[in-house]
């Protein structure tokens, strides 16, 4: 096997039995990094500071993801022009955040045999939030609902 020492200086290759006396000698450990390279590598280092380094590099990479939040907005077929105009300036204030917003026509009882009603309410609040939203997701139809996804639009 080819082995790296705690420097980052070749080795060169050497046989499992000497790696080992080498790594006890320094008094570090033996790691295999690549066992699939024709001879596999492997290196002398502490295997805990290495182990610490590795997981404090996700954890920054988590820290600097951005998740987004989705925030929902439920109407009615038979909500009237006031009270959507008051959700929709609070999805405008949502989406200025850089949030999600998930519109949500539900149904009841037998307002679920004419859709096109959502359908038309969904496509209004898409045209008066069309300056700071994209549609994500077109309306559709899932089970007593109705469903469309705004997301903010890029400047």
């Amino acid at each position: 096997m080819r082995v790296v020492d705690d420097e980052g200086e070749q080795l060169g290759i050497l046989p499992l039995r000497d790696a080992l006396n080498a790594a006890r000698e320094k008094g570090l450990d033996l790691v295999e990094v690549a066992p699939n390279a024709s001879p596999p590598v492997c290196r002398i280092l502490d295997y805990g500071k290495w182990q610490y380094a590795q997981e404090r590099r996700q954890r920054e990479a988590r820290r600097g993801q951005k998740s987004v939040e989705i925030k929902e907005i439920r109407l009615r077929p038979k909500t009237s022009e006031h009270h959507t105009g008051f959700k929709v300036e609070r999805a405008r204030r949502f989406l200025g955040k850089g949030m999600k917003v998930k519109v949500k026509v539900q149904f009841r009882g037998r307002e679920i045999t004419h859709p096109e009603i959502a359908l038309e309410q969904l496509k209004e609040v898409a045209t008066l939030l069309a300056d700071v939203a994209v549609v994500e997701q077109r309306p559709d139809l899932d089970g007593r609902s109705m469903l469309m996804i705004l997301a903010p639009a890029t400047p």
